[in-house]
């Protein structure tokens, strides 16, 4: 059995414009002082990280791992959930989106698609040239607009849907394994991804690429009403990632899971800091020790009420506490009596 790593902290959440958030060497002393030992990065914010040059830079790299390791933290993972949005959006969300990618871009898809392809290939780089496992995004959608089929969708939807969807991305992961490394697609309303059904659509449209995975957030599932245990046992071996998010689901008689078009604070559905909501986090660690999860635990902290740097600091002791240090032995091994195959015949009468 194996012990998961962490605990680790999304730093996308945190950053700002006065210090310690805005830049790496103070925002990575601040959550190491709170006790996170690892660290995961947007790689969208060139505060934290020259993408381009730590995909072409072992040095870059060998010295950016050496600077976090004098602060007292590592990287977790290089994140790239905006650009893998911008991998394929519907037009009726082209214009909300131009703002995930270089404004010289704005209103001209073919363009950003380009530019977030080529992010996503030095992200593969950069990621191997540290050493890492994994890399969290999202997969973007071209049908979330259909995602309630009124009125029905035209025959075939889907499926060319998903084909399209699949055609772009088989070159990254072809991409991710060539650097040895896994792409985790965090499962989002939002995205084509969203749940266990809509990640084995695209994982057939992809021949069961073996670097297609999954980043888990169970807040996520929360507002979609999804068994979030049950689902580590059906896809527990194409975890990759984890995001250790709480959320809420509270419905009434006046609203449920679409939230009735309500900001965060009156929504059904909300996601709060950890301990706060209603996520069995003891479930969580003990399936995902069962099944050998070794990778990080990281923070992902989103809430509508409390204040982020509360949530920081609650949120490291939070996951130490429930990073399950697994067993090396069986519990009754000081009744064991030692055996052969005699013996076991003995005891069975043979």
């Amino acid at each position: 059995m194996k012990t998961m790593k962490g605990p680790g902290i999304f730093l996308a959440q945190f950053l700002g414009d006065e210090a310690p958030f805005n830049s790496l060497d103070t925002i990575a002393k601040y959550m190491a002082d709170l006790g996170y030992k690892g660290i995961q990065i947007p790689t969208w914010d060139s505060r934290l990280i020259d993408l381009k040059q730590a995909s072409e830079s072992q040095t870059y790299c060998d010295e950016l791992k050496g600077k976090l390791t004098d602060i007292g933290v590592e990287i977790t993972e290089l994140a790239t959930h905006l650009q893998g949005q911008l991998v394929a959006v519907h037009p009726a969300y082209g214009a909300m989106f131009d703002g995930f990618g270089p404004a010289e871009l704005a209103g001209k898809p073919k363009d950003q698609q380009a530019w977030a392809v080529d992010q996503l290939m030095m992200t593969a780089k950069a990621s191997k040239n540290l050493g890492l496992k994994a890399s969290p995004t999202f997969s973007g959608a071209l049908l979330w607009p259909f995602v309630y089929p009124w009125p029905q969708r035209p025959a075939g939807l889907v499926e060319t849907g998903f084909k399209e969807l699949a055609d772009r991305w088989l070159p990254i992961l072809n991409a991710y394994d060539e650097a040895g490394v896994d792409v985790a697609y965090e499962l989002h309303p939002g995205e084509d991804l969203h749940d266990g059904i809509t990640f084995e659509m695209f994982l057939e449209k992809v021949g069961n690429h073996p670097r297609a995975g999954i980043n888990y957030d169970p807040s996520h599932f929360v507002l979609q009403q999804l068994d979030y245990l049950q689902f580590i046992d059906f896809y527990h071996d194409r975890i990759y990632a984890y995001h250790v998010k709480d959320a809420e689901f509270n419905p009434t008689g006046k609203q449920g899971v679409y939230g009735g078009y309500q900001g965060w604070v009156e929504r059904a559905g909300r996601f709060r800091s950890l301990g706060d909501g209603q996520v069995d986090f003891s479930g969580i660690f003990s399936k995902l020790a069962q099944y050998d999860y070794d990778r990080w635990a990281v923070l992902e902290w989103e809430c509508a009420l409390k204040h982020p740097e509360v949530g920081a600091a609650e949120g490291a002791p939070f996951i130490d506490s429930h990073i399950i240090r697994v067993t090396e032995r069986a519990f009754d091994d000081f009744a064991g009596t030692g055996a052969d195959d005699a013996f076991n015949k003995r005891v069975l009468g043979l």
